[in-house]
């Protein structure tokens, strides 16, 4: 299903907002932690955090690419067919945007989503939000987030999911393996969508591979995978597999093996280690 011609017209004046203006600071206080209340225990299928990276790595046009997957994702008939083939026929979301630690801002609260009206809404507040970039790359701190904003919901999901996009690795917060299994044990999963588009530069604290480290360092839990995005026009395609897969609680035809027992093939302080090489702390 394609995006239908109001939602173009909202992401066409966000995005034209945001190129003029992105340096948008995160909420402080408790304002970056406001939900919208919703009743203990409403039961739904999956809890579902969408975390998306707004670090500078991201560059403007990878921004625009991503907000545009994410509505095209969530109003296409494919991923409202699979809300309605479950249990419940609803799932709860937010959506919300990260970079350092300091930098945690909420774009969506919880919504329930379970019609083509909900799911309207919700990618129309997507594409209203200013566009916001940070310093700094903190997927462990995203991960934090994302887990207090489950446990505190107020929904109760037969699934929890966390979905992290991001194009590079953690150099800020806690160390990313440790977060990721303190967060799993708490029976959340986390999936990851790695954006591999450049060439690796040194100066940018970029490394060539992305995808292995969020296979070996990021994702974890039953069923966890990992969908990278290697091409500009794979954005659509890759974010609604992934939300039709989470939330239909299955894993791709070529399954990649998550986070186990096996030791990592790459060092999951790689960023912490390529930052202490540029800046010294």
């Amino acid at each position: 299903m394609r995006m239908r011609p109001a939602l173009y017209a909202i992401v066409a004046v966000a995005l034209a907002a945001g190129a003029v203006g992105f340096g948008v600071a995160a909420p402080k206080g408790p304002a970056m932690f406001a939900q919208r209340a919703a009743p203990a225990g409403i039961p739904v299928d999956v809890t579902l955090a969408l975390a998306v990276d707004v670090s500078y790595s991201m560059d403007l046009e990878e921004q625009a690419l991503q907000r545009e997957g994410y509505i095209a994702a969530i109003t296409s008939r494919e991923f409202l067919t699979a809300i309605r083939e479950g249990i419940h026929g609803k799932v709860a979301m937010t959506y919300f945007e990260w970079a350092g630690t300091h930098h945690r801002q909420i774009i969506v609260p919880w919504r329930v989503v379970d019609n083509p009206e909900s799911a309207d809404a919700f990618a129309a507040d997507i594409a209203r939000a200013r566009i916001s970039r940070a310093s700094r790359t903190s997927i462990s701190g995203a991960m934090e987030f994302g887990a207090m904003l489950i446990e505190t919901s107020g929904y109760r999901g037969l699934r929890k999911v966390i979905d992290i996009s991001g194009d590079g690795v953690n150099n800020n917060g806690p160390l990313v393996n440790v977060m990721r299994d303190e967060v799993v044990a708490k029976g959340i999963g986390i999936n990851g969508l790695p954006i591999v588009l450049k060439r690796p530069n040194i100066g940018m604290m970029d490394i060539g591979e992305l995808d292995v480290y969020f296979e070996d360092c990021v994702i974890g839990g039953p069923g966890a995978f990992v969908i990278p995005i290697r091409e500009r026009h794979e954005f659509k395609d890759a974010i609604r597999k992934k939300l039709i897969l989470e939330i239909a609680g299955r894993q791709p035809e070529r399954r990649v093996v998550p986070v186990s027992d096996r030791k990592p093939r790459i060092s999951c302080t790689i960023g912490e280690q390529l930052w202490q090489q540029r800046w010294g702390n």
